[in-house]
């Protein structure tokens, strides 16, 4: 063995250790060379028994070599080392084939493979009939790779991998390693550098924070029993379904009296049960990829493959997921491909080269948040992330995905000062590969996970977000009606006096609001940053403000769209919404906090129970203003109809403190008119005024229509109306009978 090499081996400086190291067929027999650190002597044990055959020590460190005359590939065997302190038995990592083959490497190079995540990472396997952990990992760009870990002491000389020279991979399988092992790939720079340790960019698990290395998962198969559900999920999740989602950071939602974490097990038991009685169809998850800083709320992810540590492990959310099926609940993950944190241990500079992010810093990094953008026009990268998409919805039985920051993928400049980005080819802002990246991961989920829907958190007003990628769109299902939220949300803080003022600010979203199919996002970013709680950023006494909130609510069910509520407005949580703690859940023993609890479970059936409340939410069929003028009352009326002839809504706003009670509004039909809704209603926590559950509608044209009825509005407050049926009067009959 030249001394060249025993000396790049010894370093750990070897690009290619599997030439020199494990059985070589030569003429006179095998040779056979191994790196035991130390060892002061090491033996052959054949696995068909005999003598031990001894090896050479070639060099202090640990590396021995000898000829096995007239022994040919392949050869099973053990290794025996011995010193003053003890012998033990090893088996040799570098007498074992490939485990990835050439496909994987044309795959990976030409973005395409669709099981990154089954080949790359650490599975725990059988390979050439011995059990143990293979790992795979692309860098292309390093000299040397290492698994290190608990069980070879953190050494990269001792787990030095294979690189496959085609396509950047370097693999290794690690005899007898089984699941639980804690690991970390030590990688040699091209500049010759030894990098920080890094965690698996394709690790299923991973420690607790701070701890930062990934875990070895156990591979088991989990008995999914939600077959049932998984044939509903497209006609659940489709635009003319109800979807109405609780929003969720699962660490902070409940916590122990002691501060610690439910387990995905004790969310079983508590949170699900708990979003179906609140009559929600689905949880969306913020994201529960590992990551190290939980004020990111899973936002600056490092583990795009690991369930964070701090609920469980893998099979836990499985648990989860199939629990919240098993009440007829679709599961939401967050997903966060548009950028990473700089951790010395993630994906930053991976292989000592910007890598996973883009080359040239303004594209590569975004000041706003301090952290690195991905390249998406790089395959392999864009590769990774679409297999990262396929896992999480086939793996884990996602129902959906909702991406973050779109925005900034699709947007070069959006963020960005002037200075810090660079314009496209034709001196645009688009950025085409993130374009034709989001095209590939919604087309790769339509065909491989049917029935999972893509949400895009999208804050432009880009144009066919919703729409199909052979129309010009991105192909998402839904996207995130931002303006809409902005626009309400700044109309109701002002002063009831001076919202005559800007009653454009409600009735401007009507404008574009089935452009795209849309979600109203009531989210966890209106509860932070000082912006105070829902009901804390409202003006008046406390009065006013639980009314305005249970008005809002009202609105909102009844306006196009559909709905998505962070966790504690349910019941008008007062505090900011902070990660640290649980929520505040002590406020439900007070009636205020009870009675909008009691109207959002309330608001949740009927827009289930209603087709005309949410079968046409992203269709001009679905909805006609009464009137949307109304500016010194402050009163806004639409109605709501499902386009199939089923009995429409009339939905009735009165956003001042000031009862209104000869108001004339017209009505499709004469007739009478149930009040199905009324968010000023005792129950709810209001003052109880209202129509005595019924209005009549004459014959007396008014806004268009050919009936109208004169209605009492509370002061506050959303009423629905709908034409009442010969069942409804046979209901009321039968109740008035002894």
């Amino acid at each position: 063995m030249p001394t060249a090499e025993l000396e790049a081996l010894r370093n750990a400086r070897h690009g290619d250790p599997f030439a020199w190291l494990g059985p070589h067929e030569e003429a006179e027999g095998l040779v056979l060379r191994a790196f035991v650190p130390d060892a002061e002597r090491l033996y052959v044990l054949p696995a068909e028994g005999g003598r031990p055959l001894p090896l050479e020590q070639r060099d202090a460190a640990g590396i021995f070599e000898g000829l096995l005359p007239k022994r040919r590939l392949p050869f099973a065997y053990r290794l025996r080392a011995e010193n003053a302190g003890g012998v033990w038995e090893l088996d040799d990592p570098y007498r074992f084939g490939e485990t990835l083959g050439p496909l994987d490497d044309h795959l990976l190079v030409e973005g395409t493979h669709r099981r990154l995540h089954e080949r790359l990472g650490a599975h725990v396997v059988v390979h050439e009939g011995m059990e143990g952990t293979r790992f795979a990992v692309w860098a292309p760009n390093a000299k040397r790779v290492s698994v290190v870990g608990e069980f070879n002491a953190w050494d990269g000389r001792r787990h030095p991998m294979r690189k496959r020279v085609d396509s950047g991979l370097w693999e290794i399988f690690v005899p007898g390693l089984g699941a639980g092992a804690a690991y970390k790939y030590e990688i040699l720079g091209a500049d010759g550098q030894v990098q920080p340790l890094k965690a698996d960019p394709f690790g299923r698990a991973a420690q607790l924070r701070p701890a930062t290395a990934s875990l070895v998962e156990e591979e088991v198969e989990f008995p999914w029993g939600d077959a049932d559900f998984l044939a509903r999920r497209t006609e659940k999740n489709s635009a003319r379904a109800p979807i109405a989602i609780y929003e969720v950071h699962a660490p902070s939602w409940r916590r122990h009296p002691d501060g610690r974490f439910y387990s995905w097990d004790e969310l079983v038991a508590a949170l699900v049960p708990y979003v179906a009685w609140m009559g929600f169809t689905h949880i969306e998850l913020m994201p529960v990829m590992e990551h190290p800083l939980d004020e990111s709320w899973g936002y600056q992810p490092i583990g795009l493959h690991a369930p964070t540590a701090r609920m469980g492990d893998a099979a836990g959310l499985k648990r989860f997921v199939e629990a919240c099926h098993a009440h007829d609940l679709g599961v939401i993950l967050d997903w966060v491909p548009a950028h990473f944190p700089q951790d010395k241990h993630g994906l930053i500079r991976f292989d000592g080269h910007t890598l996973y992010e883009h080359p040239d810093p303004k594209r590569g990094f975004h000041k706003g948040w301090g952290t690195a953008t991905f390249d998406f026009g790089r395959r392999e990268v864009a590769g990774f992330l679409a297999s990262n998409a396929l896992y999480w919805t086939q793996e884990f039985h996602a129902d959906g995905l909702r991406v973050d920051a779109v925005s900034t993928m699709v947007h070069l400049d959006h963020g960005r000062a002037p200075g810090d980005w660079i314009p496209n080819e034709e001196g645009g802002t688009e950025n085409h590969e993130a374009v034709a990246f989001l095209r590939q991961v919604n087309a790769l989920v339509a065909e491989e996970a049917p029935g999972a829907a893509i949400f895009a958190e999208e804050a432009t007003s880009w144009p066919g977000v919703t729409h199909a990628a052979e129309d010009g769109g991105l192909g998402f299902q839904f996207k995130w009606n931002m303006g809409w939220m902005n626009d309400t949300l700044r109309y109701l803080a002002l002063d009831p006096l001076h919202r005559r003022w800007h009653h454009n600010l409600v009735t401007f979203g009507m404008m574009y609001a089935f452009s795209e199919k849309f979600v109203l996002p009531l989210s966890h970013d209106e509860v932070v940053h000082g912006k105070g709680s829902l009901l804390g950023r409202l003006p008046g006494d406390d009065w006013q403000r639980f009314a305005t909130l249970r008005a809002y609510f009202g609105f909102m069910y009844g306006h196009p769209g559909k709905k998505l509520l962070f966790m504690g407005g349910e019941f008008a949580q007062w505090r900011e919404w902070s990660e640290a703690r649980e929520l505040d859940w002590w406020l439900l023993q007070f009636p205020p906090h009870q009675g909008v609890q009691n109207l959002v479970r309330e608001l949740n059936q009927l827009y289930r129970d209603i087709p005309a409340l949410h079968a046409r939410d992203a269709e001009y069929e679905g909805f006609r203003w009464i009137d949307a003028d109304d500016a010194e009352n402050s009163t806004f009326s639409w109605l709501r109809m499902d386009g199939e002839g089923g009995p429409p809504v009339a939905v009735l706003c009165n956003l001042t403190p000031v009862p209104r009670f000869h108001l004339r509004f017209g009505l499709p039909q004469a007739g009478v008119w149930r009040e199905v809704l009324n968010t000023d209603a005792s129950g709810f926590g209001g003052s109880g005024v209202g129509n005595l559950g019924r209005v009549v509608a004459e014959e007396l044209p008014a806004h268009g229509m050919p009936a109208s009825a004169v209605v009492v509005l509370p002061p506050l407050a959303t009423i629905y109306l709908m034409p009442e049926t010969v069942e409804d009067q046979e209901g009321e009959d039968h109740a008035d009978q002894p």
